[in-house]
């Protein structure tokens, strides 16, 4: 991927599956889904059990729902059109995969920096043309850069320490420097979970460094890190 890759940089930041490929030599990868999967994924974990990320299909009508997995626990399957990708993707370059949100990110970042030197971020985005809250059979558009990833992304880089590529201090400005929890309500992802009755899972993804769940993908499924 060449001056994309960012290499050089400790720290790193770029979106998406491109954004996996391009940072595939990072030791660590950091997957971010703020809403809903690495929030679920969080909620999860946080309360003993475990996630398997599954393939979602716009015809199944099915969709994350972080307020009714307050108290979950045993193994979840959890379909995403954009983190459980992701973490698909990340886990076949054979590097460390972490799934981060708000709620987690300090945590997150102190395991990543144990396990490695170099640290990839990557938040997932939306994709347009995809509609979560209702059934259909709607194929997926281009990458849409959203808020509340980037803020989540920026939330764990801000808790690292080491040498930071553009990319990556752009996202810890936007986070030190913004009302993370409006911002989240008040982006295009936001008014689309509360305008749909939704706003519970927003309430739960702004809760920022309240949770030290760290997940970790071992073998297909998202655990509490060793």
């Amino acid at each position: 991927m060449g001056v994309f890759s960012q290499e050089g940089y400790q720290l790193r930041l770029e979106w998406g599956p491109e954004g996996v490929t391009a940072l595939r030599d990072c030791d660590v990868l950091v997957i971010v889904d703020v809403l809903s999967f690495t929030t679920s994924v969080d909620l999860v974990v946080g309360n003993g059990g475990q996630v398997r990320p599954s393939e979602w299909r716009p015809e199944s009508g099915r969709t994350l729902r972080p307020a009714s997995l307050v108290d979950a626990t045993g193994l979840v399957e959890l379909p995403s059109p954009n983190g459980s990708n992701l973490c698909a993707l990340a886990a076949r370059t054979g590097r460390h995969v972490l799934a981060a949100c708000l709620r987690n990110a300090e945590a997150v970042a102190r395991r990543a920096a144990e396990l490695g030197e170099t640290i990839g971020v990557v938040p997932g985005g939306e994709r347009w043309g995809l509609d979560v809250l209702r059934s259909g059979p709607r194929e997926f558009g281009p990458l849409r850069p959203c808020v509340e990833d980037y803020l989540g992304a920026g939330a764990v880089l801000a808790a690292l320490d080491g040498k930071a590529s553009a990319e990556a201090l752009l996202a810890v400005t936007a986070f030190r420097n913004t009302d993370v929890a409006a911002a989240v309500r008040e982006c295009g992802s936001g008014q689309e979970l509360i305008h749909g009755g939704h706003a519970a899972d927003v309430d739960l993804a702004v809760e920022i460094g309240v949770s030290a769940a760290v997940p970790v993908l071992v073998d297909g499924v998202l655990r509490e890190s060793a």
